[in-house]
């Protein structure tokens, strides 16, 4: 099968952004006085929808994460969205892969709008064909509605078999696969092996360099 669209989750595989999302976590959590006892579980924070992991993790009820989320976005507005870097090498993966006529979008549980001024940013805007993402309200967050929207917006209905869903957590595998659309997972970010293999990845890329070195090779 060959991929002709690609798209990419952001946090954890195109940008290494944990700083700014964990000092975000904290902040909210210091503003609702939790108390955090174990610092390695704010790391799953990276990914998944916020509203999913503060009432996971920390066993808060709708309207507590819904406060939650809105003291994080105090920080990450004027802080955490910027204590982010791009892995090294994945510039230089992305121009390999539109070197060879591929469509490249991004598909975040971001909302959009941070995603796209983190993009531009960074510098990494400009080979991307569209950068899609969650809505600041909770009509769009889930992994699956953020890849369903790309795939409206991109026009790509009816070309699923052409397109893959490239990101480090289990539920960018899980949202590729409602969407009937192939997967790969990376173990450069905040995902493990086993969490990918067990939700089905197609491929796994160890490094950022094998994300294109298996896609030009199917």
């Amino acid at each position: 099968m060959t991929y002709e669209y690609i798209l990419f989750d952001l946090d954890g595989t195109i940008t290494e952004s944990g700083t700014g999302i964990i000092n975000s976590v904290k902040y909210a959590l210091n503003k609702m006085n939790i108390g955090i006892n174990d610092e390695s579980v704010l790391r799953r924070f990276v990914g998944p929808p916020l509203m999913d992991s503060f009432m996971n993790f920390y066993e808060m009820n709708e309207k507590e994460a819904e406060q939650a989320v809105r003291f994080y976005r105090e920080y990450f507005s004027e802080r955490g969205m910027f204590e982010n870097q791009v892995y090294d090498g994945f510039i230089d993966t992305v121009k390999r892969l539109k070197n060879s006529g591929k469509v490249l979008a991004v598909a975040t549980s971001k909302p959009e709008e941070y995603a796209v001024p983190i993009a531009d940013k960074l510098g990494f805007s400009e080979f991307f064909d569209k950068i899609c993402g969650a809505t600041m309200d909770s009509s769009r967050t889930a992994k699956s509605d953020v890849i369903r929207y790309t795939l409206e917006t991109m026009g790509l209905t009816e070309y699923k078999c052409k397109v893959l869903m490239v990101g480090d957590r289990e539920n960018d595998i899980y949202g590729a696969k409602e969407n009937g659309i192939a997967s790969m997972g990376v173990l450069y970010g905040y995902g493990e092996r086993k969490e990918l293999e067990d939700a089905g990845a197609d491929y796994i890329a160890e490094t950022v360099r094998d994300i294109s070195d298996i896609i030009l090779s199917i």
